[in-house]
């Protein structure tokens, strides 16, 4: 099957500029090289691209917890399920102030605030609109992750100074109607279109591990590589599973196929940024190591993500010292 047609903003006729389209098969076919060919070619393309012992850090906060009314069948925010997290309402300013000015200090370029909301309202946003300018402010790159998004909300994120949106696709179409039910996958898609119109860099990835076939991770992959542009930034998460949620139980992904799922993703968009996200700790370090040699190239950095654990920054600084990985420098623009 091929994948779904988005919205013209967000997936236009290729052109003779435009990175090549994907057909399922063809990400299939990449996914079932043999592991040395595929690291090999996914270390070269990686080498082609991007300085190949610079790894980019991003530290993320949770600007508001849980009560989310979402199904999600992986997170522990949603309110339907029982996973003891409780709803909490938005941080103060100054509270996300000084958790931007702690990742600042500890490395991170980017930081990153996470909203647990289907989508934010007008009285919502105004708040994160604030947090946005002042920590840009601190010289830091700016993402958010609030949901759906309506329209001009995109417009006035960009107005604030927001380098990056966060809006994953979390799977495949094919396998998207078995975790979520509550949204559609042409809203996702629709709430990216509004993001790249507003020119907003697009952070959009996925999560394996829930349970999807190796063909429904080659469809995640060519969802993401036929966006024109595909996305900046590709959070790959590793689930990680919590009690309460349907997930929990579930057969956990070979580590050997969770590095393929990198090495592909950074051949088929060879300038985005690839972040090993959530799970990061479930990995382990040499399975970390593979993952930055198949072109892995962002982490989130700090002890927590949301509501799980993350290792911790001195076990990462540690890891970046045997590997012989630096940090990347912040970007001053919009840019990738």
């Amino acid at each position: 099957m091929q994948p779904t047609s988005p919205s013209a903003s967000v997936a236009s006729a290729p052109s003779t500029s435009a990175p090549p389209r994907w057909s399922i098969a063809a990400v299939e076919a990449i996914f079932d090289l043999p592991f040395n060919d595929l690291l090999a070619r996914a270390h070269q393309t990686h080498r082609a691209h991007h300085p190949p012992n610079a790894v980019q850090l991003s530290t993320l906060v949770s600007i508001k917890t849980g009560g989310c009314p979402e199904d999600c069948a992986y997170c522990p925010q949603a309110a339907r399920y029982h996973t003891g997290v409780a709803s909490t309402a938005l941080l103060p300013l100054a509270t996300v102030v000084a958790a931007a000015n702690e990742a600042k200090a500890a490395g991170a370029t980017r930081f990153c605030m996470g909203a647990a909301w289907r989508g934010p309202r007008p009285r919502d946003l105004e708040p994160v609109l604030a947090m946005v300018r002042e920590v840009k402010a601190l010289g830091l790159e700016t993402c958010a992750t609030l949901g759906m998004l309506k329209p001009g909300q995109a417009e006035a994120l960009a107005t604030a100074g927001l380098d990056y949106y966060n809006h994953n696709l979390d799977t495949a179409p094919e396998f998207y109607g078995e975790i979520i039910t509550t949204r559609a996958y042409r809203d996702r898609l629709e709430t990216l279109a509004r993001v790249r119109d507003a020119g907003i860099n697009v952070c959009c990835g996925g999560i394996v591990g829930m349970g999807e076939s190796r063909a429904e991770r080659a469809g995640l992959i060519a969802q993401l590589a036929n966006l024109d542009p595909y996305p900046e930034s590709v959070p790959i998460n590793n689930l990680v599973q919590v009690e309460g949620t349907p997930l929990y139980g579930t057969e956990r992904i070979d580590p050997l196929e969770f590095v393929r799922t990198v090495a592909v993703a950074r051949i088929t968009m060879p300038r985005a940024m690839v972040r090993l996200s959530a799970g990061r700790r479930e990995l382990g370090d040499g399975i970390q190591a593979l993952c930055f040699f198949a072109g892995a190239n962002s982490v989130f950095y700090g002890d927590k993500l949301l509501t799980t654990g993350n290792p911790e920054v001195a076990a990462d600084r540690a890891l970046f010292g045997r590997l012989g990985l630096s940090a990347q420098e912040a970007k001053t623009s919009r840019g990738a």
